[in-house]
């Protein structure tokens, strides 16, 4: 009753568990929360910086970082035109052909830099890794769409300027009522969260940017641009904002390694010290003490520093040691050394930081053993844990298809049409045959194989029976693009029937009849049942 009247909460149901105020393992737990621009945004600045930090300087947070750079984009995500035929009345054939030109003309504009890239520094598939690299270091990135002329090696005048998160705020002059405040007012009347202005009904309508980094030294002027988020006309977006939301309406990011920063930089001293405790204790210092009245300054003794360049007299400090590889160090009279015996390196540190980072690991949704790039299980746990990593990077992968990749498509198609290099009739008159002649993938890293003869045969087995197709399995066991290799094949075949005498072609059918029937299904059942438990 007394917790009732004091905290207005109930002694039913969780009252008497995670909600009690009168337990002694929660009572003083008081957690509060506010909303997402409260939590968030005034506190992301130091999220971003210290995020920002510890994947400059912790081993950890770099590697967390960079193997969803390696695994979600690698040397970036390649596009694979898969328009809807059937409803736009094409036959295979002709699909086929539009789909191989729009993948040349995409290639034009993606392959060169300076025919994507506004700032002219990276191509199409090298923004990729920058870009997400930064979502996850900063919380989120932007990407404005912006235009130069066309030439006669860049036919396109779409061009990308990817923008870091602090340079997305909110103005200094925006009315804001109080100093701290998590929102703003713009001269609309409209919301401003940390840069994004939201109107009445919360839907995004506006990026403001500064031209300065916070805190930079520059004499430049910081002055804020304000970038719609769609075109008035085209309904395309100027703004790629590329963010994961884990509150609803939250409009910025946070960085993946918020959640793990303290433990992150707690390991980070722990080390540290680990390795200066190594350091010393490598040293090998002698030291000697004296009763007598010696003259230090005739001694070869207490040469920690390098010696002077002879100009000079060489001046001694008589409160000055130093440690250092095989020093002799000559006391003063009555002085002697002792030494605390901390017993380090700790002989469990390995063990201790595989601990932590188990459970960084999980937080991060990153097994353990790929974190630190150490495989020392079972093929089955190491599959388990590269098969559970998998999961989380082919999110990560929808993600940022869909903010970013998706897109940068749709704008450059639609200027591609809209010139006349593709042709793709009804395309600015029918959402839905837009959206037809849009449909695409976007074929990046593959899972890889620990033991590729039994992922392959896994794979026939699932394509003989339905469970799959020829193009899936090929993009997951190397990322590759079936019809290609199909073409390929064909003229390499092609090829071997000219060179290759007849003779040797029969013995080549002959091999292939023998590998035919050693493939999984072609046997009786029982066969079939011991090979795969073999």
């Amino acid at each position: 009753m007394e917790e009732t009247l004091l905290y207005g909460g109930s002694g039913k149901g969780y009252g008497q568990a995670g909600a009690s105020h009168i337990k002694r393992a929660v009572k003083g737990f008081r957690a509060q929360s506010g909303s997402p621009q409260e939590d968030i945004d005034l506190n992301n600045y130091t999220l971003r910086q210290r995020g920002r930090i510890l994947y400059m300087s912790q081993p950890v947070a770099t590697s967390g970082i960079k193997i969803n750079r390696t695994k979600v984009v690698g040397i970036g995500l390649r596009l694979v035109p898969k328009i809807d035929r059937e409803f736009l009345g094409l036959d295979s054939v002709a699909a086929e052909e539009w789909q191989c030109h729009v993948k040349k003309e995409f290639s034009l504009w993606a392959d060169r830099k300076e025919a994507c890239d506004a700032t002219g520094m990276n191509n199409f598939y090298a923004m990729q890794q920058l870009a997400l690299i930064s979502w996850l270091m900063s919380g989120d990135v932007f990407a404005l769409r912006k235009e130069r002329e066309a030439g006669r090696l860049t036919p396109y005048r779409l061009r990308l300027h990817l923008i870091e998160a602090d340079r997305c705020s909110t103005p200094a002059d925006a009315v804001a009522g109080m100093l701290n405040m998590p929102e703003a007012r713009s001269g609309r009347g409209n919301r401003i969260y940390d840069g994004v202005e939201v109107g009445s009904d919360g839907a995004v309508l506006a990026y403001y940017f500064r031209n300065t980094h916070p805190y930079q030294i520059t004499a430049q002027r910081t002055e804020w641009n304000r970038v719609e988020a769609y075109g008035e006309k085209t309904g395309l977006p100027n703004v790629l904002h590329i963010m994961n939301a884990e509150r609803p309406e939250q409009y910025r990011g946070v960085t993946y390694l918020a959640q793990i920063i303290e433990p992150l930089l707690q390991m980070r001293r722990y080390t540290e010290s680990e390795l200066v405790a190594a350091v010393v204790e490598s040293f090998f210092s002698a030291f000697i003490t004296s009763t007598a009245n010696t003259d230090m300054s005739g001694l070869p003794f207490n040469e920690a520093e390098e010696a002077g360049d002879g100009t000079g007299p060489e001046r001694y400090d008589p409160n000055e040691y130093e440690m250092g590889p095989g020093n002799i160090i000559m006391l003063n009279p009555g002085e002697s050394v002792e030494f605390a015996d901390p017993k380090r390196p700790a002989n469990g540190f390995d063990n201790f930081q595989k601990a932590i980072c188990t459970q960084l690991g999980a937080a991060l949704e990153i097994p353990r053993d790929l974190l630190l790039k150490e495989f020392n299980a079972s093929y089955s746990a190491s599959r388990a844990a590269l098969m559970e990593a998998w999961d989380t990077f082919r999110m990560y992968r929808n993600w940022f298809v869909d903010d970013f990749c998706n897109p940068v498509y749709e704008m450059w198609l639609s200027e591609a049409v809209a010139s006349g290099r593709v042709s793709a009739p009804g395309f600015f008159a029918d959402p839905l045959v837009r959206k037809a002649w849009l449909g695409c993938e976007w074929i990046g890293p593959s899972q890889g194989q620990l033991d590729p003869g039994k992922e392959v045969k896994a794979e026939i087995l699932a394509v003989q029976h339905g469970f799959t197709t020829h193009e899936d399995a090929t993009m997951r066991l190397n990322g590759g693009d079936w019809s290609s290799n199909m073409d390929q094949l064909a003229r390499e075949y092609e090829k071997l029937r000219k060179v290759m005498p007849a003779g040797q072609e029969t013995e080549r059918e002959d091999d292939d009849d023998e590998e035919k029937d050693e493939r999984p299904g072609n046997g009786s059942e029982e066969e079939g049942r011991g090979g795969d438990e073999k």
